[in-house]
């Protein structure tokens, strides 16, 4: 392998096209950015890709270029860490449609030299993959260890499992499911309508203004945020109480529209933090991709025919107080598993956190995680 696989290193590659699209589609070329850390062993056995959730990027293990905040998955990878970069070649890219560096709306179109914005093709979660797949080609790496991520980033890992069936050694899904709800689909519907009603989307051309439609971002990240939390850990974070506010002349209560509940204040800043780091039209485009996942469309119906080929090892794991993709989900997948005759581990975990659980402080799904990597090493 090439020096592409030093420790911690940031990249962008450039693959020419044609690169088809499940949307009957192509891109003339695209770009990936993706970070490595560790290096290939001799026998080449030791890959593992990390796949990223929605609003996440390719600094899995390494400070955010544009909030200096370190990598959002450092409890998982790192030195002695479940995903480790003494035993793995961790890599980990922006996925197709992202705003980190690989190909998106806001990527210049060859055709016209200016922002794809609206005129980008909708892409799909199996897009992303074989986006992946394009890479890993490049890195020279044709069998991969595990494919590894929570959220959307699980689909991509279930993704890879059918799609690739002898490319896939072990498969860990968190969090995640094989299809989206019509309960998925409604929050983000509101989340893109909250965009697009921003006057300054200006059908998705803002890009020259220099002046995004970041009110209506704000408002978008601001509702899917409360899917990513449980009902118990608002209660106990903020309950009703308020910010601090003076009273009015006489002890009366001052009543109005500004961030009284410190939930609310809490929100805000979500939302707003966002907009430093995100594109308005990506965010269009993903939760789209996400919405047309579903895993067992493309085999009748039969989500076990998805994984008929695949001799992968598969782990997952979900969380009690998740209820955007509920344990009941994962079991969903398992069973199908079990019908295609995978091997398969399932578990539920105690959690107040909600779906954010994955991306925070969880030693048992960590030992979990760690156990189930070494078993196949």
């Amino acid at each position: 392998m090439s020096d592409d696989a030093r420790f911690g290193l940031s990249r962008q590659l450039r693959l020419p096209g044609p690169f088809p699209l499940d949307g009957g589609t192509s891109l003339g070329e695209i770009e990936i950015a993706y970070e490595t850390h560790g290096r290939l062993n001799a026998a080449g056995n030791n890959a593992v890709l990390i796949c990223h959730a929605l609003t996440g990027d390719q600094h899995v293990a390494s400070p955010h270029p544009r909030t200096g905040k370190p990598g959002w998955w450092t409890r998982m990878v790192g030195p002695g860490k479940p995903v480790d970069p003494e035993r793995h070649l961790i890599i980990c890219a922006n996925v197709l449609g992202s705003c980190m560096g690989s190909t998106g709306p806001a990527s210049l179109d060859p055709a016209t030299g200016t922002p794809y914005a609206m005129r980008f093709p909708v892409i799909t979660i199996r897009d992303m993959v074989r986006a992946q797949a394009a890479l890993l080609d490049h890195l020279g790496i044709a069998r991969l260890r595990a494919v590894v991520g929570g959220s959307m980033g699980g689909m991509q890992a279930l993704s890879w499992a059918a799609t690739y069936p002898a490319r896939v050694e072990a498969a860990v899904v968190i969090a995640s499911a094989a299809r989206h709800s019509a309960q998925n689909i409604a929050f983000h519907e509101v989340g893109r309508q909250a965009v697009m009603a921003d006057p300054r989307w200006r059908g998705g051309d803002y890009y020259a203004s220099g002046d995004p439609p970041t009110a209506g971002l704000a408002v978008a990240r601001m509702a899917a945020h409360i899917t990513y939390l449980s009902e118990a850990g608002l209660t106990e974070k903020f309950g009703r109480r308020l910010q601090g506010r003076p009273d009015k002349p006489g002890g009366a209560k001052s009543f109005g529209f500004d961030a009284d509940f410190q939930v609310e204040s809490y929100l805000r800043h979500q939302g707003l933090s966002f907009t430093d780091r995100f594109d308005a039209n990506s965010y269009l485009y993903i939760t789209r991709a996400l919405d047309y996942f579903d895993l067992a469309e493309d085999h009748g119906g039969r989500l076990a025919d998805a994984f008929r080929g695949s001799a992968a090892r598969f782990c997952l794991i979900s969380f009690d107080t998740d209820w955007l993709y509920p344990t009941a989900e994962s079991r969903a997948i398992a069973h199908a598993l079990n019908a295609a005759g995978a091997a398969v581990s399932c578990v539920e975990l105690s959690s107040p956190f909600g779906h954010d659980a994955f991306l925070l402080d969880a030693p048992e799904m960590n030992r979990i995680v760690d156990g189930f990597l070494r078993a196949g090493e």
